[in-house]
């Protein structure tokens, strides 16, 4: 049995015990993240033991730094490891990162042209339908409810009205 405060080669490999301890994550994350990331492949030995490389390790540590450091989402890191844009410099992956392939529900507006805007308003048939092809699926869903809700909330308002003018 090794006495404690010894420490291994840079090249040998790790319990998951040892790099819970060192990534200071709980043993449960460390699983979690194989499930999410294939590139992650510890060795598994009899009885399941996880024995992690060294850059297994290595490759734990940047994602905990895009994860709890940077801010990133899980899809986010998967998407960067995907592209081969993890590395230990993130002013330059800022640098080199390309625009989101799919733009968030707020700013998919601004791709919509001032006509279908104003058809939208105006509740034409076909405008929003015209506009909105080139979205995907779940900002058309997102608009959709969104225009939903300001439907309802359009009727609520007109009920409150016509509230107020019999009570005056």
């Amino acid at each position: 049995m090794k006495a404690r405060g010894t420490t291994k080669s840079a090249t040998a490999f790790r319990t998951i015990s040892e790099v819970s301890s060192d990534l200071d994550v709980p043993q449960h994350v460390l699983r979690f993240w194989e499930g999410k990331f294939p590139q992650l492949r510890p060795l598994k030995r009899g009885g399941g033991r996880r024995y992690y490389r060294p850059e297994d390790v290595e490759l734990l540590r940047q994602i905990q730094n895009l994860l709890y450091g940077e801010g990133y989402t899980i899809k986010g890191v998967q998407r960067l490891l995907k592209d081969g844009k993890v590395d230990d410099d993130p002013d330059a992956r800022r640098r080199v990162e390309d625009a989101p392939e799919e733009p968030d529900a707020l700013n998919a507006f601004e791709a919509v042209p001032d006509e279908a805007s104003v058809a939208l308003a105006a509740e034409e048939e076909g405008a929003p339908i015209v506009a909105l092809a080139s979205m995907s699926d779940t900002i058309r869903q997102a608009i959709a409810q969104a225009l939903d809700e300001l439907r309802e909330a359009r009727l609520l308002l007109a009920v409150g009205e016509e509230k107020e003018i019999r009570e005056a």
